[in-house]
C-alpha cells in the first residue's frame, strides 16, 4: 500500500473529522447513546458539537470508544476501562515517536543515555 499523505484529501479522509452523529456512532459500535455519553462524562472522548448542538464523533473517537466497549464487555468497570484506553493510546504515541526518532538517525541510544545520566532526574 502506498504511503498516505500527511494531509487528508477531504474531511472524510481525516480520522479527526467529526462525521458521525451519536445515533450512528452508537449503531456502528453496537452500543447505546448512553454508553457514549458515559465515555464523555469520564473524559475519554469529547465529541464536537454541530451548529445545532448535537454530538459528532470522529473515526478516531469511534476506535477509542470501541476499545473501551471491549474492556467493559469483559467486566472492566467503565472508569478503569477509560484509564486503560488512555494509557494504551499514550504508549502507542510514545512508540511512534520513538520509532520516528530511530529512523531519523539522531543521537545513538548510548549518547542519549549518557546525556540523560548527566542531566539527572527532572524535578516535579
Amino acid at each position: 500500500m502506498p504511503p498516505r499523505s500527511t494531509r487528508p484529501l477531504t474531511p472524510l479522509d481525516d480520522d479527526d473529522y467529526p462525521a458521525y452523529t451519536m445515533g450512528r456512532a452508537a449503531e456502528m459500535l453496537g452500543t447505546t447513546p448512553a454508553f457514549l455519553r458515559a465515555l464523555g462524562e469520564h473524559r475519554l472522548i469529547t465529541p464536537l458539537r454541530s451548529e445545532g448542538g448535537h454530538r459528532r464523533y470522529s473515526r478516531y473517537q469511534l476506535r477509542i470508544a470501541a476499545r473501551a466497549r471491549e474492556l467493559v464487555d469483559r467486566g472492566t468497570p467503565i472508569e478503569a476501562a477509560c484509564r486503560i484506553v488512555v494509557l494504551e493510546d499514550q504508549l502507542e504515541e510514545a512508540q511512534r515517536i520513538n520509532e520516528r526518532l530511530r529512523t531519523q538517525g539522531g543521537e545513538s541510544q548510548s549518547d542519549f543515555m549518557s546525556s540523560a545520566r548527566r542531566q539527572g532526574p527532572t524535578s516535579q
